[in-house]
């Protein structure tokens, strides 16, 4: 991995913040992501899974994890396997973990090869009541694809019938939201290698470039300090692609008196950062950009303010539309009329404001949660408000990273230039 190693002491706390809410005579068992077809005989990079890495931190395909708290078994609480290295793995693939390295990774000391897991998982799970197994529980996520959590957990039911099954997501939607010291610091320098990114843009931009050639000064920032890549596709979206929620193709040569939509985040050790710019290509906003603009940075600025412990997503929602729905009728894109007529299930903003303001932030962009959970403090929320106008070709979105803490939130990325007029000084080299 390119990134530096992470505390194992992070990974320690996970574990027992998972066991503590397991029922007793349980154990929990987590595999690794599959290594994904491309096509022919390639494959996609490895992304680790999620629920796997947060609890050990291995980064590495074939992982498997099984956590016993008070198993009558000395020893074997936390029991890791790991594929075994061999020569012509070495040759072909590259160095793979030793058992010393994945103990010093983890944190967990009972650590075994693969090879030897049938025999040893065997006696485990003889010894438990209960199985806990992983699956994907976003509750955005659709796949036709089995994961290889899910095909695991069929083999499961299939041996062993008797035993009574439980979600580990169940558990872990609950831990995951709520980030440790530990995280916060890496999310931190996963934003801190952004902030790099987008200030890189901000002196390349002018008229006549490509949108892909911006997407990779942001790659090669990313690469250069030590980033995973992208959290997630970046968007760089100028003129009127910036009303595609989506758009990904990055393919549009951007011209003078566009604004540029960037949407993109690093990924550091496995944790997003997600950041949405608005520049303007000729490095000044007119007169209607910077109205539009400041509409905006307006409705972030309030929405940060209520990302505070015990408020709920579908309320905050709800007074973000609200005061969403007063800038657009200073932008004269909403009347009077339009918001007496309005159908309460498809308020009148939500012509100019499709998406929600905010989501959860972690180890996935768009983390795991329960969306009806009021915020905590440790919470990571996005705050994104945006608007976007089709008829004008021009599409506003502006997106910072925020921490709920029980003094209000912090926002972690309160040091990248947002204001326009700074905006507007950087891209046109006036000194500070």
């Amino acid at each position: 991995m390119r990134y530096r190693p992470l505390n194992p002491e992070m990974f320690k706390l996970n574990r027992s913040r998972f066991t503590s809410m397991m029922l007793r005579n349980s154990i929990a068992i987590f595999h690794a992501n599959d290594l994904m077809p491309r096509n022919g005989d390639l494959f996609y990079p490895f992304r680790q899974n999620s629920g796997l890495f947060y609890l050990c931190g291995i980064d590495q395909e074939e992982t498997v994890l099984a956590l016993f708290p008070n198993c009558p078994k000395e020893g074997f609480e936390e029991v890791l396997f790991i594929k075994e290295t061999n020569e012509h793995i070495a040759t072909w693939e590259g160095h793979k973990l030793t058992k010393e390295e994945a103990r010093n990774i983890s944190g967990i000391q009972k650590v075994f090869w693969l090879s030897e897991m049938d025999t040893v998982l065997n006696e485990l799970i003889l010894l438990a009541k209960r199985i806990y197994v992983n699956s994907n529980e976003n509750d955005r996520f659709a796949s036709e694809v089995d994961t290889r959590d899910i095909r695991k957990t069929k083999q499961l039911l299939a041996k062993y019938p008797a035993h009574k099954y439980h979600r580990a997501q169940a558990i872990l939607k609950k831990l995951v939201p709520v980030k440790s010291n530990y995280e916060v610091e890496v999310i931190k320098q996963a934003i801190d290698i952004t902030h790099k990114a987008f200030m890189r843009v901000l002196h390349f931009v002018k008229p006549g470039v490509w949108e892909f050639e911006i997407e990779a000064e942001i790659t090669a920032e990313f690469i250069r300090n030590r980033a995973n890549g992208h959290a997630y596709e970046p968007i760089i979206a100028s003129g009127k692609n910036a009303c595609v929620l989506h758009y990904t193709d990055n393919n549009r040569q951007c011209r003078d008196g566009d604004v540029i939509l960037m949407d993109f985040g690093a990924e550091y050790a496995n944790y997003a950062s997600d950041l949405t710019r608005c520049i303007p290509v000729n490095g000044r906003f007119t007169k209607r950009q910077r109205q539009v603009y400041d509409a905006v940075l307006r409705v972030m600025n309030e929405a940060k303010q209520m990302l505070v412990p015990g408020n709920t997503l579908s309320e905050y929602h709800k007074e973000v539309g609200k005061i969403m729905e007063s800038e657009l009728l200073g932008l004269k894109l909403l009347t009077k009329a339009d918001i007496k007529n309005q159908d309460p299930d498809k308020p009148a903003y939500k012509k100019y404001f499709m998406h929600g303001t905010s989501h959860h932030m972690g180890l996935d962009v768009h983390d795991l949660a329960n969306r009806y959970d009021p915020f905590r403090a440790g919470n990571v929320f996005t705050c994104e408000p945006g608007i976007y106008i089709p008829e004008e070709n021009l599409g506003i979105r502006l997106e910072n990273d925020l921490l709920i803490t029980d003094n209000g939130p912090v926002d972690l990325m309160a040091d990248i230039p947002i204001e326009a007029e700074e905006i507007e000084e950087i891209m046109n080299g006036v000194p500070a």
